[in-house]
């Protein structure tokens, strides 16, 4: 039982230290500098993959369903997101299921 302890411990202590050095070094960074700036891009640019990739070639239970209606999901999460909740990640992301699980009912009725 102390070593679960003593590894529990140790945990906590690393975990902190990490936390306090990007503290103590997120005061001096430049967010407006090149590398920020490329950071921001390459991030941008690997949600997009991801959601063309989505979109296209699905895999699981979201390759059941056909392009017309992943694209209909997906305008409805961002119309929720964009228009009706001013960004609210959480209820865009309810609107597009919702909006998938609909189209399946219908589907199936």
């Amino acid at each position: 039982m102390p070593e679960i302890v003593l590894l529990l411990l140790a945990c906590g202590a690393l975990t902190y230290l990490w936390r306090g050095l990007g503290v103590a070094i997120a005061g001096r960074l430049d967010p407006d500098s090149d590398a920020f700036q490329w950071v921001a891009c390459v991030a941008y640019a690997m949600i997009a993959g991801l959601v063309a990739r989505i979109l296209l070639l699905p895999t699981g239970v979201l390759a059941e369903t056909t392009l017309p209606e992943r694209a209909f999901g997906s305008a409805a999460a961002l119309a929720v997101f964009f228009l009706l909740t001013r960004r609210n990640l959480f209820a865009g992301v309810l609107a597009g299921a919702g909006a998938l699980w609909l189209l399946k009912l219908l589907a199936a009725a």
